[in-house]
């Protein structure tokens, strides 16, 4: 299978460079992946399709304003962005300009209260950095760093929650889950009163989500790792719902990587667990656990496009990824949403 089957034109005023102002009110492409039918709806529209004993399973990590801006001694301009914590004080990060940025180099990001200092070159290029502050690290950071968006956004986020969901707990991502972002307190709410379960499963999602495929036959890609966990209470709601015969609907592709990372092949129930996963679905793939997925539209020939193809069916999906550009779908993380049943 080729990359360039997963291709596709796209206009570029069709990329959200900002959010919409209500979260809920964004546009929802249904697909019926039996019928193969494309229906036309609001986000909020989702709770028509629910039903009751559905467990949705929703990503619950949290962005680190990670993007930080700051100088060298020398008073030179520099960039880092946060990537993972290694141990205490030290992350990987990506530097720039890198070529300026040796062991032993000292940057200041806010005098007195936090400085960084190289102390080693990773694989990749990326540093190993240690941080020296006076207070509570991740208050520094959500007082100074900035919301690392994609490189498709352009335009500066005014409130840097937009880039959160709003059950967002766990810090640990370089970029948001983006399918999550549509949904409010309010359609939370809704969404449980009709007796549909919400069971939560952290990943972190890494800036390797946005690496291109660059290999022609996509059997050969190499997947990025992230780490993620589940709690045994939502092991517990999601397996309720196999027993029961009903559908588990993963919100976004980073839960959908979890639940087929863990799910048991004979049964599909989950256990709680903690790991690493480089899954790589694309079509051909069995799924295991889910049986449907709330999603955005994601970049041409990405890996998570090729995810989408493998639960639809490739013809399918890029037939409505046409009719999305038709209709003038907003695309990526800001954009509209696409909910396969």
């Amino acid at each position: 299978m080729k990359v360039e089957d997963f291709n596709y034109e796209l206009p570029e005023r069709l990329i959200a460079q900002v959010p919409i102002e209500k979260r809920d009110t964004s546009r929802l492409m249904v697909l019926d992946k039996q019928k193969q039918t494309i229906e036309h709806k609001i986000f909020k529209d989702i709770l028509e399709y629910l039903e009751p004993g559905d467990c949705l399973v929703r990503n619950n990590t949290k962005v680190l304003p990670a993007r930080l801006y700051g100088k060298k001694e020398t008073g030179a301009k520099v960039e880092f962005l946060l990537l993972n914590q290694i141990e205490g004080d030290i992350w990987e990060s990506i530097v720039r300009p890198g070529n300026k940025l040796h062991v032993g180099a000292k940057v200041i990001f806010r005098e007195g209260k936090l400085e960084a200092e190289i102390i080693d070159t990773m694989p990749g290029g990326t540093r190993k950095v240690k941080f020296n502050y006076k207070g509570i690290f991740n208050e520094i950071l959500d007082e100074i760093g900035l919301m690392p968006l994609p490189p498709y956004i352009h335009e500066e986020l005014k409130e840097k929650e937009r880039y959160q969901t709003v059950y967002a707990k766990h810090d640990g991502s370089a970029a948001a889950p983006t399918a999550g972002l549509h949904f409010t307190e309010e359609l939370i709410e809704e969404i449980e009163a009709k007796g549909v379960k919400i069971a939560n499963v952290t990943l972190h999602v890494g800036i390797g989500t946005f690496r291109p495929v660059k290999v022609e036959n996509i059997e050969d890609h190499e997947m990025h790792s992230e780490h993620y966990y589940i709690k045994q209470e939502d092991a517990e709601k999601i397996n309720k719902a196999k027993e029961q015969g009903k559908r588990v609907i993963a919100i976004g592709t980073t839960s959908c990587r979890v639940l087929e990372t863990i799910a048991s092949s004979e049964t599909g129930k989950v256990e709680a667990t903690e790991g690493d996963t480089q899954i790589f679905i694309y079509p051909g793939y069995k799924f295991k656990c889910i049986d449907g997925l709330i999603t955005n539209f994601h970049l041409p020939e990405s890996t998570l496009l090729m995810l989408v193809s493998a639960l639809a069916g490739k013809d399918y999906v890029m037939k409505a990824y046409k009719e999305a550009v038709e209709e003038e779908y907003r695309f990526f993380s800001f954009g509209d949403a696409m909910f396969i049943k």
